[in-house]
Parts: C-alpha cells; structure tokens; sequence
C-alpha cells in the first residue's frame, strides 16, 4: 500500500522490514522492474517530506532530493554486487556523521542534478530501508575489492582545495 505524501509528491511503499544483505538489495532491483533504484542517506520519509536536499556551499535549496544511483551502468563490467557496495559506500560519511540518517532505496523521477553531479529526484518513492548489516558488508566488500579512495592525484585526496579527506 501507498500513501501520497506532500513534498516532492512523495511516496512511501509499505515494506515488512529492512533489506539485510546485498543479494537481497540486488534482488529487490529485478522484482521492482525497470526503473531506476538509487540510495538516499537521510532521516527517512517523514523528514524529507518537510526539507529539501541544500547545496551546503551556496545556501541554495535543490528543485529534488539528492540520491545515487544503484543500477549499474552499461560500461560496468565488474559484479552487480561491486557496483552495489561502492555506491552505498559513496555517501555514507553522510550517516557516519549524523546516525539520524539511514539509507533507503527510493525511485523518482530525475530534475535535475545537483552540485556533485548526483541525480535530483521528485516524485520520490522511498521503497526499502538499508540495515546497518548491509551497510557494513558494502563498506567491508568496497574495501577488499577496490582501491577505496585512490583518485587521480592520490589517496583520499581532494583536488578541488588541495586537502585531504578525513
């Protein structure tokens, strides 16, 4: 069962619990069909029908919320599960700094992006919330199988301001 929400006309699917595993988050993109799954680290639905995702540098309110993508891209050629685990790894400094937040599937409807490139969404469905277990087995996956925070000027470096990331 649905219900319409009011921000960004979203809604929220009635799930029996939180997603435990990666397999199962894999899974859960074939059962749904073919639109497009995307992480969303945030306090859940109930917050973000009343604030909307801020370009923390400008003060600028973004027209969606920000999200990244799940679905692996036509170039990738590595497992479903490696492309799962670095993408849910890609925000999750988000929740390690604020435990308020989760990680929820959603899908919506692309309205722009936002200043890191990330898709902006409305229409936002929040589908399913990430366990803690998941989030651990992707953060544990992406560090044994990737050169986790190798960019093209170092390790974990910043290019923009020349810092490092903590």
């Amino acid at each position: 069962m649905r219900r319409l929400l009011q921000a960004y006309a979203t809604r929220v699917t009635e799930f029996a619990a939180s997603i435990e595993r990666l397999e199962s988050l894999a899974a859960l993109a074939s059962r749904l069909g073919p639109e497009r799954l995307y992480v969303r680290y945030s306090k859940g639905p109930e917050f973000d029908l009343h604030e909307s995702s801020v370009d923390t540098e400008s003060g600028l309110k973004l027209p969606g919320l920000s999200v990244n993508p799940l679905d692996p891209e036509p170039w990738w050629t590595r497992p479903t599960l490696d492309w799962l685990a670095r993408q849910l790894c890609q925000y999750k400094h988000l929740r390690d700094h604020n435990h308020e937040r989760g990680a929820w599937v959603v899908r919506g409807e692309i309205v722009g992006r936002g200043p890191d490139c990330e898709p902006l969404l409305n229409e936002v469905e929040f589908v399913a919330e990430l366990a803690d277990d998941l989030l651990g087995e992707a953060e544990k996956r992406y560090t044994d199988r990737f050169d986790a925070g190798q960019g093209p000027e170092g390790p974990e470096s910043d290019v923009r301001s020349g810092a490092r990331r903590e």
